[in-house]
């Protein structure tokens, strides 16, 4: 945690934003992990349920059909593999089989999802949303966003201490796109060190999303430069983690800011 970490993103599913079908097959899922690994990545974050705005659910059985075999195929890499999943019993499945962290974008609010992660030594990220995907989008609203989205995660953060997860195992995440109009994620990405400030590692995940969408006018497929300039500007706010689809670009912009960094001290 010296210096920011690049999560790279493989998504196993048909309706992704960005890449939805693209490595539903898990050998291309398989190759794209290897890639980003050979790219840079510090870890990987594997998803087998589309999370974006106005996805339908799937069935566990059908998320665990799509997640281990890739699962199994990555287990050789030499970085911790990440799963992004709300489900415990994919929570139980994955880290069953090696999975070193859960990332849940329902902070493990599902009954039976803190003593699912308890139960193991990994990692864990609480993300913040409001709304479920589907209607997420529709007219969110917040009094204080900021202050909302902090106290959430704190909470969040203490409750699953209180469960057995261990401090040190946590990582928040304000859940840019997540039921937030893009006003209210550039407070979010302009204030991030109030939540760097909680004390826990800070993951933020801008890659493609369609608020960089609105400030340029770019498809997903064309955001390349604006999701490597928000990566840059959240690990200069406090974050520690950045989940990017573009590994290698992000890792040379963060390599220069390190050297900033490092040159001003």
């Amino acid at each position: 945690m010296s210096r920011p970490l690049v999560m790279g993103i493989v998504n196993i599913t048909p309706d992704s934003f960005s890449d939805g079908g693209r490595y539903l097959d898990p050998a291309n899922a398989i190759a794209h992990a290897r890639r980003l690994a050979a790219e840079g990545a510090d870890l990987l974050d594997i998803g087998a349920e589309s999370s974006r705005p106005g996805a339908d659910a799937v069935t566990a059985e059908e998320e665990l059909r799509r997640l281990l075999p890739v699962l199994k195929g990555t287990r050789d890499l030499p970085i911790p593999v990440s799963v992004d999943t709300a489900k415990p019993e994919v929570m139980r499945a994955a880290l069953a089989e090696g999975a070193s962290m859960i990332n849940d974008i329902n902070a493990l609010q599902a009954p039976g999802a803190f003593d699912a992660v308890a139960a193991s030594d990994a990692g864990v990220c609480l993300m913040h949303r409001q709304g479920e995907p589907r209607t997420m989008q529709r007219s969110p609203h917040y009094a204080d966003v900021v202050t909302e989205v902090r106290d959430f995660l704190a909470a969040r953060a203490a409750g699953a201490q209180a469960r057995g997860i261990a401090r040190e195992r946590i990582v928040v995440d304000p859940g840019f796109g997540f039921g937030k109009t893009a006003e209210h994620n550039f407070l979010l990405l302009r204030d991030l060190r109030a939540f760097a400030e909680l004390g826990y590692p800070v993951m933020a995940g801008w890659s493609r999303k369609s608020t960089l969408g609105l400030v340029t006018g770019r498809p997903a497929a064309e955001r390349l430069a604006s999701s490597v300039a928000a990566a840059l500007l959240a690990a200069e706010r406090g974050a520690t983690i950045v989940r990017v689809h573009d590994v290698a670009a992000t890792k040379d912009a963060l390599a220069v800011l390190t050297a900033l960094q490092t040159a001003a001290k």
